[in-house]
């Protein structure tokens, strides 16, 4: 592979005697330019399309997230087809693969600083789709070359896993129902006494679960949970737990999780006084919210009563909900001067200096990166380039494709001066160095309590790494460049890999299902140390330890 990539300018002996470390340290900036385009100029990219096209969430994140978060995955996949002709972009996504599945949740498990309940239809779901992807790819990988039909297959199955996440809700309900209705047979009709046990259970954790689910307008939203858990949520708080999903904007999001500590404390003080259980200290809500919530579908009679417990509970609040509303006001704008003063959430811009020592070493550190993708690709998160997204998705793209080839031909280099194969590179630091940015989103949402969608993410992302990353790339060759060609893999150990990968799988949905249910410290060790497992049993096999799997690599004499 290091011939197909234009001539180093240190010798194969420079290398060896220190130059390497220059190697090493480029590898690791073009990790870091990957994630600053990724996260701050190709997924907002990507979410302005998903609104112009009106496309529902799960869709959404099915199709244009995954390739968001995937991106550098799938184009080191392009550069190992197409340029490397070598297996370093199959070892990248299968290493990535294990890396996002074992990994992720034992870093989630570890640092989500609570238990985090998980629900056993998100991960059933993408995992038993996951499986089947995985087969598949074993089957088609195990002869050691990749016909035009069997890469066909590969992105078919994508297109299948898109339509069931259209149609995610319909399956769910029917999921449910079923299991309802065998529990039911068995200890006759609980339904009642289910929901009265369940009441004291954590209602945000409830509407997480729906909110996943119920892929629909988020004020329709409102009153679903309502009529589904009437002993559980008034309108307030319906109302503030919505607005921590990911229908709403981070922003939002913060200012509402606060809200919410406010009202809990509030109520926790007044626990004394009242005894109905529910949260005296009501917000204000807009009239029109109202009225839309309004419009939902159910009966008259609920959203009168829904109405009239929300007159109630206002009622009661009375002067501490105004003083709570106008503080709560004063920090809003506070957070927002806060936010105007430091900009920290947007990319660095090369001619403003930030406040803070730290600040001022990240900017320094990212400055020639910000420069150049400042006057190349728009920021279209800014209200006077919304309108130029398509360029920012088409600049963003261009710029991942070069710092994807950048990366693979420094990390092509270390391997053949340290006399590593390309696979145990992919498999390990280019698995690590392009998963970053996956692990980083899974471990801020496990903290705020929502495990399902850490999980998904990380399971869903391996779905399109598998059937698109390498799926199109293979079918593209076969199909488009070189008609019944096929792909050539070198590596009998692939195979090996790709086994542990489908054993990782069914490793964590069994650990996750003896640990109840429940993401804690225990199951993140325990993650954490398969993955350690996985990788030293990987390299071995790659360096012929188990069985003869590769050929010794050639050198420069």
């Amino acid at each position: 592979a290091l011939h197909e990539f234009p001539n180093d300018i240190f010798t194969n002996e420079d290398r060896r005697h220190g130059a390497v470390v220059l190697h090493v340290l480029c590898a690791v900036y073009m990790f870091y330019a990957l994630a600053i385009v990724c996260d701050d100029f190709f997924v907002p990219s990507l979410e302005k399309i998903c609104e112009r096209l009106h496309l529902s969430e799960d869709v959404a994140g099915a199709t244009f997230m995954a390739a968001g978060s995937s991106a550098p995955e799938l184009f080191t996949s392009v550069i190992g087809v197409f340029i490397t002709k070598g297996d370093v972009g199959v070892g990248t996504i299968v290493g990535s693969a294990v890396f996002n599945i074992l990994c992720i949740i034992g870093v989630c498990g570890l640092f989500a600083g609570q238990v985090v309940a998980l629900s056993s239809w998100s991960l059933l779901r993408d995992s038993i789709y996951y499986t089947l992807s995985v087969v598949a790819l074993i089957v088609f990988i195990y002869d050691e070359r990749v016909s035009w039909w069997e890469s066909l297959v590969l992105v078919l199955m994508y297109v299948i896993y898109i339509i069931i996440m259209k149609y995610n809700s319909t399956i769910h309900h029917c999921f449910e129902r079923k299991t309802k209705n065998s529990a039911n047979m068995v200890n006759g009709l609980a339904s009642n006494t289910e929901m009265d046990d369940n009441s004291n259970c954590d209602a945000t954790v409830v509407l997480l679960k729906k909110g996943n689910f119920h892929r629909k307008a988020s004020v329709i939203m409102v009153d679903e949970l309502l009529s589904a858990y009437p002993h559980q949520l008034s309108f307030s708080e319906a109302g503030l737990r919505i607005m921590i999903t990911s229908h709403f904007p981070p922003k939002t999001r913060l200012s509402m999780a606060s809200r919410m500590l406010i009202n809990e404390r509030q109520r926790l003080i007044n626990s004394r006084t009242y005894t109905n259980g529910e949260s005296e200290v009501a917000i204000k809500i807009p009239v029109k919210h109202v009225v839309e919530n309004g419009t939902g579908p159910g009966n008259s009679a609920e959203r009168g009563v829904n109405g009239g417990r929300r007159d109630e509970d206002v009622a009661e609040a009375g002067n501490e909900t105004e003083n709570e509303d106008n503080e709560n006001n004063e920090n809003d704008e506070e957070e927002e001067e806060d936010d105007d003063d430091d900009d920290h959430e947007g990319p660095y811009t090369p001619f403003d200096l930030p406040s803070g020592k730290i600040e001022i070493l990240k900017w320094v550190f990212t400055w020639p990166l910000s420069f150049v993708l400042y006057f190349t690709v728009p920021n279209c998160n800014k209200p006077h380039l919304e309108k130029w997204f398509m360029v920012t998705f088409a600049s963003s793209t261009l710029w991942i494709a070069a710092f994807s080839y950048m990366m693979v031909w420094m990390v092509t280099i270390i391997g053949y001066t340290l006399g590593i194969p390309d696979v145990i590179m992919g498999i390990t630091f280019l698995a690590a160095g392009t998963s970053v940015p996956d692990c980083m989103a899974s471990l801020i949402v496990a903290r705020q309590g929502m495990g399902d969608m850490a999980v998904s993410n990380s399971i869903g992302s391996n779905v399109f790494d598998i059937l698109i990353g390498l799926g199109l790339p293979w079918a593209l060759q076969t199909l488009a460049v070189n008609y019944g060609s096929y792909i050539r893999l070198n590596s009998r150990g692939l195979i090996y890999s790709v086994g542990l990968l489908l054993a990782s799988v069914f490793v964590t949905v069994f650990g996750v299902h003896m640990n109840k249910w429940k993401l804690d410290k225990k199951l993140g060790c325990v993650c954490l140390s398969l993955y350690g497992i996985f990788l030293c049993f990987s390299i071995m096999t790659e360096f012929n330890v188990f069985t003869f799997v590769n050929l010794p690599m050639c050198r420069d004499h």
